[in-house]
């Protein structure tokens, strides 16, 4: 396996490199200062592995706000506090004696070579019309990190699907395992016909004349569950199309609260059919392509 050369084109040069190692070096630097048990912060000191991982989720959904936001400024910010976490959670490992910042740049380092054979082998330079696309280095990818679980002693088909992700992205993850050996729905009809059964035992078990807490949660899951199917079909993220919507309520919502003066009431003396009725006003101006602020 050929390593990347220094004379490839997606080196930076130098200076650029001096100026990543100081930056980063600082970073470090400042952590270790922060957890020195002597005159460093409490508040850092104390932190473990188990309790700066849900800092870490919270701060990847940060930068994935900002990017969906498209504001770079944000994006630039949120990306350095989720790297803070990398080197938050590098140093507590380091001062434990079990690997550091560079051990973990060095095992994904290697993992991405691994991973592109047709890029860092000896013969990357084959011609680029002979090399996989998009869809067949997926492909490329999959049998590579199947065959790394394998080497782990993980063969099952859904074994090493992380149980910390959140649970729609861990269902979107299962979904496509069972996917790659034929356990999947043929027709989108057929999902749509899922969603429709699975509705109606909600319902069914709503109506009951004793409700069964536990059943009513189990079909709510089906339906989130069959709803992730259904966008891993349509071929959208539901985590995206969910963070689209919220922000869609939100944006209308806010117009409903700017607006109700119209009826002289406030948000919480307002009727369903006043707030119904500036919500549609919302609406209609989004899909006019206005905002709903502009909204008449």
């Amino acid at each position: 396996m050929q390593n990347p050369s220094p004379n490839s084109n997606t080196h930076h040069s130098t200076a650029s490199i001096t100026r990543t190692d100081a930056a980063l070096r600082r970073i470090i630097d400042i952590m270790v200062q922060l957890r020195d048990p002597e005159t460093g912060c409490p508040w850092d000191v104390k932190q473990t592995f188990e309790t700066i991982a849900p800092y870490t989720i919270e701060e990847a959904y940060e930068a994935a706000d900002a990017i969906q936001r498209g504001n770079l400024e944000d994006i630039r910010d949120e990306l350095g506090d989720l790297l803070l976490q990398v080197v938050f959670q590098a140093r507590i490992a380091e001062e434990a004696g079990h690997f550091d910042l560079a051990d973990i740049a060095t095992s994904i380092s290697e993992k991405m070579i691994a991973r592109h054979p047709h890029i860092f082998t000896e013969d990357s330079d084959i011609p680029n019309a002979t090399r996989p696309n998009a869809d067949g280095q997926k492909q490329i990818w999959e049998e590579i990190k199947a065959e790394e679980r394998a080497a782990k002693g993980k063969t099952g088909v859904l074994d090493d699907v992380a149980i910390g992700l959140s649970p729609m992205l861990r269902a979107l993850k299962l979904q496509k395992r069972a996917a790659r050996v034929g356990f999947d729905w043929p027709e989108f009809a057929q999902l749509r016909d899922k969603l429709h059964e699975e509705t109606a035992e909600l319902e069914a078990e709503l109506s009951a004349g004793t409700a069964d807490r536990q059943k009513i949660s189990d079909e709510v899951g089906d339906i989130l569950f069959v709803a992730v199917n259904i966008a891993r079909k349509a071929g959208v993220d539901p985590e995206t199309a969910l963070l689209g919507c919220n922000q869609k309520f939100e944006q209308r919502f806010r117009y409903i609260e700017q607006n109700i003066e119209k009826y002289n009431k406030s948000i919480e003396d307002s009727s369903l059919e006043e707030m119904e009725s500036l919500w549609q006003e919302a609406k209609s101006a989004t899909k006019s392509g206005r905002s709903p602020d502009e909204a008449d």
